[in-house]
């Protein structure tokens, strides 16, 4: 009897990368997919709060190894460093939006940052006002309407929020005005001593104060917004080396260093898995 020939079957073409990302004041929100390791370790100054949509999405955090699972709220506390990777061949998709400390504290009233133990909640109200701010992706966000869900997220993470990290007696006010005053200040090299005078507070008394109100130092916080702006301006076609001059930065160089260190990918290749739709 004749045995039929075997074929051998189809290898599965892997899906690819992709990222989605809508951009607002004072926060981003951005839908990706990645079929294995998305992000090597890296570190922002923002909050990075989302949901997982499919598949297993794995981190390291805070020495330890996370999992998030769909209905898991990750809450992932500024400048920790973390990664991203897919915790099973199927890859993994998920919603994540980045926020201020700064937007947060205007809800909050001046008082520590919450903090989310290891990084994941699987508490309800977090989830529920979570994905409410991350639906409709492609929608433009309202004034009224992110101030309505910055006020929701700051009020369900302080009530779900863990131990806090230590507090001194500090001067919000002080810690306000830096913030205000290194804005104005990206385009040029600006010194620890000439914003504490401008804030009327010795140097140290104001890094801890901004630390403790914003989650990280005046210089990265000065180092992020230049980086805001040379992402704005990639994404709009201009070229990595202009994109990195009229940021502030000394060279593309610079600026692709601090780039891939802040969000664990080259801006070459951020760009070419960036997209429009899903």
């Amino acid at each position: 009897m004749a045995v039929a020939p075997s074929h051998p079957r189809p290898r599965q073409q892997k899906r690819k990368d992709w990222i989605l990302r809508s951009q607002s004041s004072g926060m981003e929100r951005i839908e990706a997919f990645f079929h294995g390791r998305g992000y090597a370790m890296h570190r922002h100054d923002t909050y990075a709060i989302g949901i997982t949509m499919g598949g297993v999405q794995s981190f390291q955090y805070k020495k330890s190894m996370r999992h998030s699972l769909p209905g898991n709220t990750m809450a992932l506390y500024p400048d920790e460093p973390h990664d991203g990777q897919a915790g099973s061949e199927a890859g993994f998709r998920y919603r994540m939006l980045y926020i201020e400390p700064s937007l947060l504290q205007d809800a909050l009233g001046g008082v520590a940052l919450p903090f989310i133990e290891g990084g994941i909640s699987t508490d309800p109200r977090l989830f529920g006002v979570v994905r409410n701010l991350l639906l409709h992706m492609d929608d433009e966000v309202e004034p009224l309407q992110q101030d309505d869900g910055i006020f929701e997220l700051a009020r369900a993470m302080d009530a779900v929020s863990g131990k806090r990290p230590r507090r001194h007696a500090a001067d919000f006010g002080a810690a306000q005005l830096a913030r205000e005053y290194i804005h104005g200040a990206l385009d040029r090299t600006l010194t620890l001593d000439e914003l504490a005078q401008a804030c009327g507070r010795d140097r140290w008394s104001l890094t801890r104060d901004f630390r403790s109100f914003f989650g990280t130092s005046p210089y990265r916080y000065l180092s992020m917004r230049r980086l805001d702006m040379a992402r704005r301006l990639m994404a709009q076609g201009l070229p990595l080396a202009d994109a990195a001059a009229m940021s502030g930065f000394a060279d593309q160089s610079h600026m692709t260093r601090l780039f891939t260190k802040t969000y664990g990918i080259a801006p070459a290749h951020w760009l070419r898995i960036m997209r429009r739709e899903a």
